[in-house]
């Protein structure tokens, strides 16, 4: 039998996963990226991102943990961008941008 697992994933302490107001100035809501200040900063972030810098701490540990094993990195519809409805052409990459580490298959 498959197993889900859940990681890597922001909560706030009221229990928010995301901010109100989504749109494309602000993929989290608006203050949505508060919840992953602790994790910009980190040499996983950093690196996943192209560069070699970034912190090595206890954050960071928390990241490497998160991402360890994962061999597919699934989002809803939502997650990957704000279009809602039919998909008017290929023109968006995604909130992050065209990325080597992101391959997009919409399934919603």
């Amino acid at each position: 039998m498959s197993k889900l697992r859940v990681q890597s994933f922001a909560i706030s302490v009221d229990g928010y996963g995301a901010r109100p107001n989504q749109d494309i100035q602000n993929p989290l809501g608006v203050g949505g990226s508060e919840l992953m200040d602790w994790f910009f900063h980190t040499k996983v972030w950093r690196r996943m991102h192209g560069h070699d810098d970034g912190e090595t701490g206890i954050d960071n540990g928390i990241a490497e943990q998160g991402f360890a094993g994962i061999g597919a990195w699934i989002l809803g519809r939502n997650m990957f961008g704000p279009v809602r409805g039919p998909w008017p052409d290929d023109s968006w990459k995604g909130w992050w941008g065209t990325s080597r580490h992101i391959t997009h298959m919409s399934l919603f």
